[in-house]
């Protein structure tokens, strides 16, 4: 007979392989299944009850319980993501419906292919505890874990994002943070927002479609999603297509205005994604793809000013449809959001076999500083967490051992490539060389430069998309934001930058702010970007002839990847 509060009586047998074998029973476990214990296994009788010397005496270091519980509560925050902070999550199912065979050779994109995933969403610029309905782009990043490897889509719920450069990147998140000084975001004072955006004018699609009716997606559930970077998709036979994946959701798309999402909850957009998944209205989202092959791309440029390397420009529908491949749905809330959500790490350098980068600089250098990142803030180890853990149906070896946290191991296999104890290997699926073979050049100072074709889809955007409604919503939201920004130089030279765009919208912006524009960015230095429109001025000053290369890097027909 047991004992009340788990307080057995009398001899027990231990079980050498514990009491909870997996992650997963641990996770599934009803409190009345548990014990109250310290971190190794002694019961306690009371979580509250401490040691004194004495009723009116100091405490006892020997109070192992007290210290226990003390020591790992100071310790129960890991860093924060420095971007993304604040999101949700959850778990689901992709299923291939359409397939991609002819194109990619890739396990999950047989049609009929199913295999588990868990989603990530979040907000860009803001920390952990701020609003899921700030006006800022959404991160959207799934780990779909396939047969042959994790693949983690490491997207945003925007086409293009602010630049081009991946060395700008550590700076625009800066001022996309707290003032060094005021310790004041963006909303009280917007200085260091528009001096970057002005002096970086490759960020205008994005601005056009922050400041516009998109900027606040209501939650989780009513956004697409874009992978943003061009990759290449490779077949069994070893061809490969330049690719653009998008991510469609079959809810629709739906957003707030400021006013709207200044009367709902910071967690408005976790409250409705745990909600619905929990009542059974399982959201779901479609991939597409659009393509082009190396000749296109180098026409792309040629022709048509698009840079598949650029990661501020589109891809037209019109030019390169899109193709259904599948579709996933979110069916499974965490259990416990820390372990599944907080701790969930995505790093696009995560592919799988018929998946493969492109050239693309900023890709590239995420390639790297994703999983850095990781490893800093989870741990060297991130990958053994179980939310991380690919699901692979052979055992996975490698040569990895140690480090903080080291749970698998693998037990005596050997850690180096052995003649002894040889691991299992299996070949390419196809010639990489292939794939990525043709890069011969010389090491060149590459800085991106402003061109006229930069403002072609911001243009139509603002011309074609915005109806009256909608152009008088972005005047007001730009110019409120506006409002806050201490130098009214910085807001001159942005509304210039607008004027690219339109003149009806320069003019609009003049209006509201109080604020002149000039009537062309010909002739202005940039700090951060090479103006190329009429004589080029090179970046901050720089000797135009010596330091400045004019180019933008876009493929143009020397027949390299």
């Amino acid at each position: 007979m047991s004992a009340p509060n788990g307080q057995a009586n009398g001899h027990q047998d231990v079980n050498p392989a514990g009491t909870f074998k997996s992650y997963e029973a641990d996770r599934d476990a009803s409190d009345s299944d548990a014990v109250y214990t310290t971190s190794n296994g002694m019961p306690v009788p009371h979580p509250y009850a401490v040691q004194r010397a004495g009723f009116d005496g100091p405490l006892l270091l020997q109070d192992f319980h007290l210290i226990d519980l003390l020591s790992h509560f100071d310790r129960e925050r890991i860093p924060e993501r420095v971007v993304h902070a604040k999101g949700s999550g959850a778990h689901g199912v992709w299923e291939c419906t359409d397939g991609l065979e002819d194109i990619c050779c890739a396990d999950m994109f047989k049609k009929g292919t199913k295999c588990p995933l868990t989603v990530r969403f979040s907000t860009v610029g803001r920390e952990s505890g701020s609003s899921d309905l700030a006006r800022d782009p959404r991160g959207f990043s799934v780990k779909f874990k396939t047969a042959e490897g994790n693949w983690d889509f490491v997207a945003n719920n925007t086409p293009v994002f602010f630049l081009r450069d991946p060395a700008k990147f550590p700076h625009f998140i800066h001022t996309q943070k707290r003032d060094p000084a005021t310790h004041l975001s963006g909303d009280d004072d917007s200085t260091m927002f528009w001096d970057y955006l002005s002096q970086n004018p490759e960020s205008i699609h994005q601005v056009m479609i922050l400041m516009g009716d998109r900027g606040i997606p209501k939650g989780w559930r009513f956004m697409h999603g874009y992978y943003g970077h061009t990759l290449k998709i490779v077949n069994k036979d070893g061809d490969w297509l330049y690719a653009q994946f998008h991510l469609i959701s079959e809810q629709g798309t739906q957003n707030f205005t400021a006013d709207e999402a200044a009367n709902e909850s910071n967690d408005y957009g976790q409250k409705d994604l745990y909600e619905a998944i929990e009542k059974g209205d399982y959201p779901s989202w479609t991939m597409k793809v659009q393509t082009m092959t190396l000749q296109q791309a180098e026409e792309a440029w040629k022709e048509k000013k698009i840079n598949v390397f650029d990661l501020t420009h589109i891809w037209p529908h019109k030019d390169y449809p899109l193709r259904t491949i599948g579709k996933f749905t979110l069916n499974q809330n965490a259990k416990n959001y820390f372990a599944e959500v907080e701790q969930a790490a995505f790093n696009p350098a995560h592919m799988v076999p018929g998946i493969e980068p492109s050239a693309d600089p900023v890709l590239q250098s995420r390639l790297f500083s994703y999983p850095d990142a990781h490893r800093h803030r989870i741990g060297a180890n991130y990958q053994q967490l179980p939310v991380n853990q690919p699901v692979c149906p052979f055992m996975m070896s490698n040569f990895q051992r140690d480090g903080q946290m080291a749970f698998y191991n693998q037990g005596s296999r050997a850690n180096y490539l052995s003649s002894i104890k040889p691991v299992n290997f299996r070949p390419n699926k196809y010639d990489v060389n292939k794939v990525h073979g043709g890069f011969v050049g010389e090491a060149v100072s590459f800085l991106s430069e402003i061109r006229p074709e930069d403002f072609n889809a911001p243009r139509a955007l603002w011309e074609k998309v915005f109806d009256d409604a909608a152009k008088d919503r972005f005047i007001e939201t730009v110019s409120g934001h506006m409002a806050n920004c201490r130098d009214k130089a910085i807001i001159s030279r942005q509304i210039t930058i607008f004027r690219e765009v339109s003149d009806d919208l320069a003019t609009r912006l003049e209006k509201a702010t109080g604020v002149k524009g000039e009537k062309t960015i010909e002739g202005m230095v940039f700090n951060g970007s090479h103006n190329g429109f009429g004589q080029k001025k090179a970046a901050n000053g720089q000797d135009d002839g010596v330091m400045a290369q004019f180019n933008n890097g876009a493929p143009q027909g020397k027949g390299k990847p």
